[in-house]
């Protein structure tokens, strides 16, 4: 184990847990590497690496956490006295209060450094902000969100001084407002097939195409967009396509925008296709180097992922008050609907998917603060049970309603709305699970021996593994549950170590998320080796192939016409 071993208690429930589960019997081969400390990684080499994890991380100093208690209370009331988040819905825009607001607060440059104009948030302070905005207007917080989560941050992280003093103090006012330009007609979870294109010139690039739904599309003065470029290789002199990322400005000339897309949810954001007209680029605005935009893209993706899940955490506080306002209001056959077992089995899960989320949020978030560089996983897994997380959550606070929850007025169907989006886009679900099966078993390849199911998976199937989504599905799954068990175990044993109030109530959380945890990761594991898991696969493929054969459904009508 690496660093600090958690406490006897979590200690137990982690070697009670995770050694059954995954049979840990890994002798390693990864001599003369520097070992990895990510738990996400470690878990596919089958051994738990507990530097990350225990004890629950806290890295903000005494001066940090009073600034930032500085901000919560007046961040809290704007939203509760100034923005509106019905009336920006039925706009469909952000009104222009809530936008200067927003400026006035250095919202929109949270943590651009201060020499910069921005207020240099640390991760985890920035996260507790975004937890507030998820908490009161998601709209609001795509439109926050895409602007410098995404739309910026590659200057954050990949920008020279020169294009950090050119554009960063411009952006953290609100200025100008940034967005990020990846997504194309042809190419939506598959980055690397991009068709915009950018040509050396002399001193500039000539960039042509077109990126599909792009937040803050219509709005944006300042892109970062990726396009392919041609590379020459250093070693054999061959051209090759590949991607680079530019920082394009919109009065360069030959970059116009779509009218906003009428969307499901988030309406106040601003959602546009952008298209790029022979833009002529200095190449002075190359971000990250020429043929670096893939990996650009992606470090942008991953770092941003864990403010989905904060701000997905306040989104369920919300929902889980409007329900818990209810259930204790509403009488029905003479009792209190609080006091009825399926309701209270409703809250306790909410509560505890809540929790989760939230302890995800923050274990990542320190971690980044604390200079981890692989977190990825982490970052990955964070954001899928967020997103899903906070739908249940939400459905289950309409069903705690009843009709009144289907009502606009309860404002519960406009968040709905809202969080469908949250499985789809800065990488669908689907597509990260895939990554966080394939990222584990790659590096899992690097080891003389490892958790047996892992083992078995690529004896069977070999390179044929990329292929096997069902079964990777399982893999991810069951990761997810481990990771989520983990920073549970973790959080909970802080509080019990520190005697906190909500200790107890903590414990119960944590213990009762594990024991569901568990069955779920021995059924997935299970369901690797299993005959009749496989036959279903097989079967859910037929039907698949069928269906797409008629192109709809295949059974004939009860009627018969």
């Amino acid at each position: 184990m690496h660093s600090r071993a958690p406490n006897p208690i979590a200690k137990r429930c982690l070697l009670g847990v995770f050694i059954p589960t995954l049979q840990f019997n890994a002798h390693f081969a990864s001599k003369g590497k520097k070992e990895s400390v990510s738990f996400g990684v470690n878990i596919f080499q089958g051994r738990i690496s507990t530097e990350q994890v225990f004890p629950y991380p806290s890295v903000l100093n005494s001066e940090q956490s009073q600034f930032l208690k500085e901000l919560v209370d007046p961040v809290s009331k704007f939203f509760q006295e100034v923005n509106n988040a019905a009336e920006n819905d039925r706009l469909e825009k952000v009104e222009d209060k809530t936008m200067e607001g927003l400026k006035e607060m250095g919202a929109f440059g949270l943590q651009v450094p201060v020499d910069l104009g921005g207020l240099g948030l640390k991760n985890s302070q920035y996260a507790r902000l975004v937890e507030i905005v998820g908490h009161h207007d998601l709209a609001v917080g795509i439109t926050l969100g895409a602007h410098q989560s995404i739309g910026f941050k590659g200057i954050l992280l990949f920008g020279t001084d020169e294009q950090k003093k050119k554009y960063l103090p411009d952006l953290a006012s609100g200025k100008t407002i940034a967005a990020f330009c990846l997504t194309e007609t042809a190419s939506g979870s598959d980055a690397a097939s991009i068709k915009t294109t950018a040509v050396e010139k002399g001193e500039n690039y000539i960039l042509n195409g077109g990126k599909l739904w792009i937040s803050n599309g219509g709005t944006a003065e300042i892109f970062t967009v990726f396009a392919k470029t041609t590379v020459k290789d250093k070693h054999t002199g061959k051209e090759k396509d590949k991607i680079t990322a530019f920082i394009v400005e919109r009065k360069f000339g030959g970059v116009s925008h779509g009218p906003p897309e009428k969307k499901m949810g988030i309406k106040a954001s601003n959602t546009a296709e952008v298209y790029f007209d022979n833009v002529k680029v200095p190449a002075e605005n190359v971000l990250g180097g020429v043929g670096n935009g893939f990996k650009v893209a992606m470090n942008i993706l991953n770092n941003g992922r864990f403010g989905m899940a904060a701000a997905l955490s306040g989104t369920m506080i919300a929902a889980i008050s409007k329900a818990i306002d209810h259930a204790t209001n509403r009488t029905q056959f003479g009792s209190k609907i609080h006091t009825y077992g399926l309701i209270q089995e409703k809250i306790a899960t909410m509560a505890m998917l809540q929790y989760v989320t939230e302890s995800m949020a923050y274990i990542v978030s320190a971690n980044m603060d604390a200079g981890a560089s692989e977190f990825q996983i982490e970052a990955a897994i964070s954001k899928i049970f967020a997103s899903e997380a906070a739908w249940y959550v939400t459905d289950e606070c309409i069903q705690i309603l009843g009709g009144m929850g289907y009502m606009q007025e309860a404002g519960i169907e406009r968040v709905m709305r809202d969080l469908r989006i949250f499985r789809i886009f800065e990488g669908t679900n689907d597509i990260l699970r895939l990554f966080i099966a394939l990222t584990g078993i790659q590096v899992a390849k690097t080891v003389e021996h490892f958790g047996t199911s892992i083992e078995d998976l690529l004896l069977k199937y070999r390179k044929e593994i990329i292929n096997q989504q069902f079964l990777l599905k399982k893999v991810a799954d069951a990761a997810i549950d481990i990771y989520a068990m983990t920073v549970v175990i973790s959080r909970a044993s802080r509080a019990l170590n520190k005697e906190l109030p909500s200790a107890q109530h903590e414990k119960v959380l944590c213990e009762t998320w594990c024991l569901e945890a568990f069955a779920r990761i021995t059924n997935n594991l299970n369901a690797l080796k299993s005959e009749s898991s496989m036959q279903v696969i097989s079967n859910m493929k037929t039907i698949s192939k069928e269906l797409v054969t008629k192109g709809g459904v295949v059974a004939n009508h009860p009627l018969g016409f």
